[in-house]
């Protein structure tokens, strides 16, 4: 084990030298312009080095709701490689991303770069008055959240951020059943995301290029998984900012991972509440749950539908929560009515939230050095 990341600093507790460090400075919002279309959603993505690009290239296949309509990536090889795999036509392929906006006019953009490219990305997309949804994290600094949100309020574009999580079953019922009063207060959150790492499930070297390297991604697992715990830990506590922010990172895998962490912790403690965040690429399996304790029992929400309650001094009992509203079935039926104004924003995509998870990997990124 070779811990080259360290840090366990209690910070901002209403100290005034942090006066700031949960508020992104915003400017007045433009009036959201909604896609007046009918028939399937007009897309693009915008980059292919993200491995989850091939979620929406294969989709797009599969689906008649969906049109792809242009596809931004300067690496002609890659294009080519995933072109070959999910019969892409080479006519779809554009080296300038303004050019593919003006020429394909799409509804909406799937931002698959590195997420050190979101801003940019995200900048020209809303330029043209399309709007976008990223792969997670939105950000992983202050100041690029600045410019998304500006980008976004000058525009009256949403910029709606994806993760796995939104679409388990798991997870909303155990939103519903703090909201609704049946387990709450909520007192303690606990998150454990990640796999056994990149490079061990066999991610691509184009995803591993940019994935470990700090500049492009702020981070290794900090950042990659971090973001997970922390975006929940917001929309279990309603949009309530956390008051501090702890951060512990190691490298177990020095040889494999040199210049970044894959183990790391984040502590939020909000005015009654605790979330702790384990995010790691050295679990020994593929690892997405979360276990939220209130003062009426606890909820242990795992992947897709596995989910499971326990009353006080009761043993745990395996539920099974009720299916998806409509609108939350997976992300791409989700884009295709929400930027037609035929639902509302979620609020675990929506752009506040994004950005306070953001400014929670900025503070627990300084803590640890990066």
């Amino acid at each position: 084990m070779k811990p080259i990341l360290l840090a366990l600093v209690a910070c901002l507790m209403g100290c005034a030298a942090h006066p700031s460090a949960f508020t992104v400075a915003g400017a007045p919002h433009a009036p959201v312009c909604h896609s007046e279309a009918t028939g399937p959603l007009r897309i693009v993505v915008v980059g292919l080095v993200h491995g989850h690009a091939e979620g929406l290239l294969w989709n797009a296949q599969h689906r008649d709701d969906i049109d792809l309509v242009g596809v931004y990536e300067p690496n002609r090889a890659l294009f080519d490689r995933l072109a070959g795999k999910y019969n892409l036509d080479s006519s779809l392929r554009y080296d300038d991303l303004a050019r593919m906006l003006e020429e394909t006019e799409p509804e909406a953009a799937s931002i698959m770069t590195s997420i050190a490219d979101h801003a940019e990305a995200i900048e020209t997309c809303a330029a043209h008055g399309v709007h976008t949804l990223v792969e997670k994290p939105l950000a992983f600094s202050r100041a690029d959240a600045n410019r998304i949100e500006r980008a976004a309020n000058k525009h009256g574009v949403l910029v709606l951020t994806n993760y796995e999580t939104s679409w388990y079953a798991s997870v909303r019922e155990a939103g519903r059943l703090v909201d609704s009063g049946e387990m709450a207060p909520v007192r303690r959150m606990v998150f454990r995301h990640g796999h056994p790492g990149p490079r061990e499930i066999g991610c691509s070297e184009e995803f591993l290029e940019w994935l470990t390297d700090p500049k492009e991604n702020g981070g290794g697992a900090i950042v990659d998984f971090g973001c997970y715990g922390a975006a929940l830990a917001l929309w279990m506590m309603n949009g309530e900012k956390p008051i501090s922010v702890t951060a512990a990172a190691n490298t177990l895998k020095p040889d494999v991972y040199p210049n970044v962490d894959d183990d790391a912790t984040i502590v939020l403690e909000f005015e009654s509440a605790t979330a702790v965040i384990q995010a790691s690429w050295a679990w020994t399996h593929d690892n997405k749950e979360m276990d939220v304790y209130t003062e009426t029992g606890s909820i242990h929400a795992g992947k897709w539908d596995a989910l499971s309650t326990r009353a006080p001094n009761q043993p745990a009992v395996t539920t099974n929560p009720p299916p998806l509203p409509d609108d939350y079935q997976n992300e791409w039926t989700y884009l295709r009515r929400v930027v037609r104004g035929e639902c509302e924003v979620d609020p675990l995509s929506s752009l506040d939230l994004n950005i306070t998870v953001a400014e929670i990997l900025d503070e627990a990124r300084e803590q640890i050095g990066r």
